[in-house]
């Protein structure tokens, strides 16, 4: 991207703030911030503030200030949705900002006093915190226009970004009624809709976030330009842990352009005027590595490591009955074991971010997603305090969990630069595609053990199931409060709480802590890998019992309609128990299902795939149902889902990290291939309706896809998938 002065950017929206009615929270900040006002959601210091999510100008604009990151998800969207909803707004006269960083007034209520967009919980978090922000204007909007037409209140509604009183005639607009609304009082309590008066919620709105995008208007982290910014590229080390053993600068210091070469704990930071000439600069540096303390093993080793412990009984994340002797006494057993390897974020934006020291404290701009824990993170290492650290929250162009990195790895890291040089000018961190994907973070590898016995009749009388994996929260700032045990619950999610009526069961886990790959949360976590392994091997278990596999899946949800609801209309609107057209000559087809919950929400999908005699396939359709409460925006819960199955598609078809020696083998997309559009299948996505609060549609979408496409699979083959990707030589005829 070309960097643009953010002087040239929203400046009507900014304005448009300056009087009226406003919602919103005023942070005053350095002067130097002032160009960056309109990307980070300022307001006048003249605002009236009641609530920190809405305001409502003179010239009639309603701007919804966001705290949640819009990373490609719809939030922007779904959030301004619901304030407009109970406000009662003309959808085109709403316009979305990111909030700054403030937990106070901006935490994720499922979180705590954390302010955060992650596990799906933006809509779901800011539910009733949104309706109410809509519905205090709104009643404080009528107020106004009572007291000014003298007229009860009660005969005054709204439509549409209008007030009416219709008995007389008399009507203003939200920009004509702003400066007298400003002056009622708040209400202590306020009406919500009946859902069934809903006319914004539940429809296919345009997306807030769409036109700045397409005419380039939008701001990302690479379009912010400050004068003076310096561009820094890091050399990072080859092998995780280790470090800078010397470093000589004098060739990277002649390239044109470069401007200063710096040691920090991570590597050795190149800052120059601009990206290609830190890069340049960077090529040219000699850095020799203390390797002492380096983690050296490669993939073979670490799950060879993997399957010994999968040996022996690990913590018990589970334990229902007595498994072990409910195997031991079962007619028929079956065993199986999976293996997923580590996976990259591969978001289309690396990692970036703007930082400036100034006299009061420290800025930065970038795709944010996780402000409370990098407040702090970066105030640590500048010797601030949190507060003082100003975060203006930008686009991203993705993350799928890489931003929320629970070591503000990126931002320290940029931090440790701006500290090296003092501070003497505002420095933008790049990451390149090469640095993120060899010295980032990964999805942890796993090796999974299952064994169940059936009884004479075909019934599943007892599961064992035992995991090997590194632990994602150890470490981090959450281990306190979410590890029990030593059990990691994302590690386990999706395994420890597998719906399925059986009367003897057993999870547990084995957390090595001896592999020194950094990982981090992954879109869908845990059920990245546990949806596959359980929904394959029930399907198995299925084929060994001599059942149809939804059947046999319907019969162990007894308990959990909402699973066996999504199941039942993703496998009637796939056709399911009726026969596949057939392939052509030297083609095998197949259909398979499986059915997930993640973050409260509810998918199944059926997958219909054609295989060739050499080995090669294809995914042809699949079919979704998804239950996640209300549908905020029925479109970008589409689009999520449709996202969500390449997105899991490539990991079927091709992603993988592997080490050799300890150093990452891939580096950018040509040797970690995700899938391609000529890759993607016909998707269907039905939506089932519910009054229920809504719940998160980012990401659980994502674990059903891979065993539903191993199920068909093995429909079609004869063959079960027991790794990830599932490559044409497994398949092979």
């Amino acid at each position: 991207m070309t960097d643009i002065p953010l002087e040239n950017v929203s400046r009507r929206r900014l304005l448009q703030g300056a009087a009226g009615l406003t919602l919103a929270l005023y942070l005053p900040v350095a002067a130097a911030a002032k160009p960056a006002r309109a990307a980070a959601g300022a307001v006048s210091p003249a605002a009236f503030a009641p609530n920190a999510f809405l305001r409502i100008g003179e010239d009639n604009s309603v701007t919804v200030v966001a705290k949640h990151l819009e990373m490609g998800q719809g939030t922007y969207t779904g959030l301004a949705t619901i304030v407009a909803e109970e406000l009662d707004a003309a959808w085109p006269q709403v316009h979305v900002e990111g909030a700054p960083a403030d937990a106070q007034r901006y935490n994720n209520v499922n979180w705590g006093p954390v302010q955060g967009t992650g596990g799906s919980t933006a809509i779901a978090n800011s539910w009733e915190q949104l309706r109410r922000a809509g519905a205090t204007a709104r009643a404080m909007l009528v107020s106004a226009a009572a007291a000014q037409w003298k007229v009860p209140a009660a005969e005054i509604a709204v439509a549409d970004g209008e007030v009416l009183h219709r008995a007389s005639g008399r009507k203003a607009s939200f920009g004509q009624l702003a400066k007298a609304a400003a002056e009622q009082a708040v209400p202590a309590d306020v009406k919500l809709k009946d859902p069934k008066d809903f006319k914004l919620i539940g429809k296919p709105l345009p997306r807030k976030d769409s036109a700045g995008k397409t005419d380039g208007s939008a701001v990302f982290t690479q379009d912010v330009h400050l004068p003076g910014m310096l561009t820094a590229v890091v050399a990072h080390a080859p092998r995780f842990g280790a470090t800078v053993k010397s470093f000589d600068a004098s060739q990277a210091k002649a390239v044109k352009g470069v401007v200063d070469v710096v040691r920090i704990p991570t590597g050795v930071a190149v800052l120059a005027r601009d990206t290609w000439s830190a890069k340049k600069g960077r090529d040219a540096l000699r850095v020799e590595w203390d390797e002492s303390a380096a983690f050296k093993l490669g993939s073979p080793q670490i799950l060879e490591k993997y399957r010994e412990l999968a040996q022996s009984p690990g913590a018990v994340a589970r334990r229902e009955g007595d498994a072990d002797g409910a195997l031991a006494g079962a007619a028929r057993k079956l065993e199986a074991a999976y293996d997923f390897p580590y996976l990259s974020h591969a978001a289309m934006e690396p990692l970036n971010c703007v930082m400036h020291l100034t006299r009061d404290g420290c800025e930065v701009w970038n795709g944010e997603q996780f402000q409370t824990v990098d407040q702090a993170a970066v105030a640590q290492v500048l010797g601030l305090k949190p507060e003082q650290v100003t975060i203006h929250m930008l686009y991203a162009g993705g993350s799928f969990g890489r931003r929320a990195n629970k070591h503000s790895d990126y931002l320290v890291e940029n931090a440790h630069i701006v500290k090296a040089i003092k501070g003497r000018a505002p420095v933008k961190l790049v990451w390149l595609r090469e640095d993120d994907m060899r010295a980032g973070y990964y999805r942890p590898a796993f090796h999974h053990r299952l064994s169940a016995g059936l009884d004479g009749d075909g019934k599943l009388v007892g599961w064992r199931h035992r995991l090997v994996g590194q632990s994602i929260i150890a470490g981090s700032p959450f281990e306190a409060m979410m590890m029990k045990d030593g059990i990691d619950p994302v590690s386990v999610e999706g395994a420890a709480n597998l719906p399925y009526g059986i009367a003897n069961l057993l999870v547990d886990l084995h957390t090595p802590k001896d592999v020194g790959v950094p990982v981090l949360w992954w879109r869908s976590v845990g059920s990245t890998h546990t949806a596959f392994s359980t929904e394959c091997f029930i399907d198995e278990l299925a084929q060994a019992a001599g059942k149809d596999p939804v059947a046999w899946r319907l019969e162990m949800l007894d308990q959990h309609p909402r699973h066996a609801g999504v199941l039942k209309l993703a496998a009637d609107k796939a056709g399911w128990g009726s026969p596949l057209p057939a392939g052509q000559a030297g083609e095998r087809r197949g259909r398979g299902v499986a059915v997930h919950e993640s973050f409260n929400t509810y998918v199944a999908q059926v997958a219909e795939v054609t295989v060739k005699d050499d080995g090669s396939y294809h995914v042809d359709r699949v079919v979704c149902a998804v239950d996640c409460g209300v549908a905020v925006n029925p479109d970008v819960i589409r689009a999520q889902v449709e996202g969500s199955v390449g997105f899991a598609l490539s990991t079927v078809l091709y992603s993988a990290i592997t080490l050799q020696d300890g150093r990452v083998q891939q580096s950018n997309f040509h040797d970690y291939a995700v899938a391609r559009i000529s890759d993607m299948p016909r998707v269907e996505v039905h939506i089932v309706p519910s009054a229920a609060n809504p719940t998160g549609i980012g990401e659980p979408a994502v674990p059903p896809l891979a065993p539903a496409v191993a199920n068909a699979l093995a429909a079609a083959t004869g063959k079960r998938a027991r790794q990830l990707p599932i490559t044409p030589e497994t398949l092979k005829a």
